[in-house]
């Protein structure tokens, strides 16, 4: 039931602009895998074989620790509709952060954003979908407007010093690359 393509087809990208949570999976060489969910209108389609997501502040960063160390990344979408599908983006990814020269273009993609973080490239090697016939079913009523009333409340040096207190090392001990002296 599985099928595998080079790169994403228009039917893919109208699949992806439906959706409203999607999965971001990373591993280092060893430690633990994350899994971590993501919404609030922060994903993009750049082209066929390239996606940006935005990675708002939270509680750890563990996805930028992987990415410095290997890059790679898988993400995942499923629907949670009336028709089945699960897609997986395979790839290797790259971070952006507000201090890099693209920071304000790829910003730029996504609705104004309290705490945003990071923006993560992926340059995909394949995209996987299969049939999602055993994903239940569920109804979107809203986004939740927590984490932007906690982020809009820190304000910018909130965030910063949250930063250098929760996301500079990855549960691992791996650095995270947030701030230039431990990249």
């Amino acid at each position: 039931m599985a099928q595998q393509f080079p790169a994403l087809e228009a039917k893919h990208i109208d699949f992806i602009r439906e959706q409203h949570i999607f999965f971001v999976g990373t591993a280092g060489s060893e430690g633990y895998i994350n899994v971590s969910p993501k919404g609030m209108d922060t994903f993009r389609v750049i082209g066929p074989s390239q996606v940006a997501w935005l990675n708002l502040t939270g509680s750890g960063n563990e996805s930028a620790a992987h990415v410095l160390e290997n890059g790679r990344m898988t993400i995942m979408f499923c629907s949670f509709g009336k028709q089945p599908l699960i897609m997986r983006l395979y790839g290797q990814a790259s971070v952006v952060h507000p201090r890099d020269d693209d920071w304000p273009e790829l910003l730029g993609l996504f609705p104004g954003q309290a705490g945003a973080r990071q923006v993560f490239q992926l340059r995909l090697d394949m995209v996987q979908t299969s049939c999602g016939y055993a994903v239940p079913r569920y109804e979107l009523t809203g986004e939740r407007p927590t984490l932007a009333r906690w982020a809009e409340q820190k304000g910018p040096d909130g965030i910063e010093q949250y930063w250098r207190e929760k996301n500079t090392i990855s549960i691992d001990g791996k650095a995270t690359g947030i701030f230039e002296d431990v990249d």
